[in-house]
């Protein structure tokens, strides 16, 4: 149920802050631009984390409303909404209710966020809702390998420690099939891989645009 749905990640809310910091530093820069570039109006931000994607929003769109439930990230986002470059309105809100009315928005952001949310359909689904026929819906997220071997060792993280020391990050989603599931076509979707850091092996990485039908 959404209204049961809490986010409180104070010790992995600041990891994942630098965690951030150190994937911009390593190419995630240049990924939240293509993933950013060409919008307009008004656009949802789904879990908007500290705001590291504000600065990266180009002057077409009129309005963000970043969505962040973490109360420390989302203090954060409402610093870094101060220097956007275009108006950014930042609220608290869960994924699976979020704050805004049907089609309400040109276009949502599901950035690096799929991977936490308790319910990826409903999640989706929300973001259907608010977003306008014809809108788009830009994902950059980190999935499950194609890999056997790999993708058994991201289920069993996921299983064990992995999501109560990343603030309910996983490793195995599938995230593309879900995104279709929930009345959006994907247009395009490049697969890669990337590492924030040099420690820290790459994870197969998409993104993309996709469409609300």
């Amino acid at each position: 149920m959404a209204a049961e749905e809490k986010v409180r990640h104070p010790i992995a809310a600041r990891l994942i802050e630098r965690a951030m910091r150190s994937g911009e530093e390593h190419g995630q820069a240049e990924h939240r631009q293509r993933l950013l570039a060409g919008l307009s109006g008004r656009v949802l931000e789904l879990g908007a984390g500290s705001g590291t994607n504000f600065r990266h929003y180009p002057s077409t769109v009129t309005e963000v409303v970043a969505v962040e439930p973490e109360a420390y990230l989302r203090g954060q986002a409402e610093k870094a909404a101060t220097t956007a470059p275009v108006r950014v309105t930042v609220v608290d809100g869960v994924s699976g209710a979020l704050p805004l009315e049907d089609a309400s928005c040109d276009a949502g952001v599901a950035c690096l966020v799929l991977c936490t949310v308790p319910d990826q359909e409903r999640a989706l689904a929300e973001l259907a809702r608010v977003i306008r026929t014809g809108g788009e819906l830009r994902f950059y997220e980190h999935v499950v390998s194609k890999r056997p071997f790999e993708a058994r060792m991201q289920r069993l993280a996921d299983a064990t420690f992995w999501p109560w020391i990343a603030g309910g990050c996983h490793l195995s989603r599938d995230t593309a099939p879900v995104i279709e599931r929930a009345g959006f076509h994907i247009e395009s979707c490049d697969r890669f891989p990337f590492s924030p850091a040099k420690l820290i092996p790459p994870d197969p990485h998409i993104l993309g645009i996709a469409r609300r039908v």
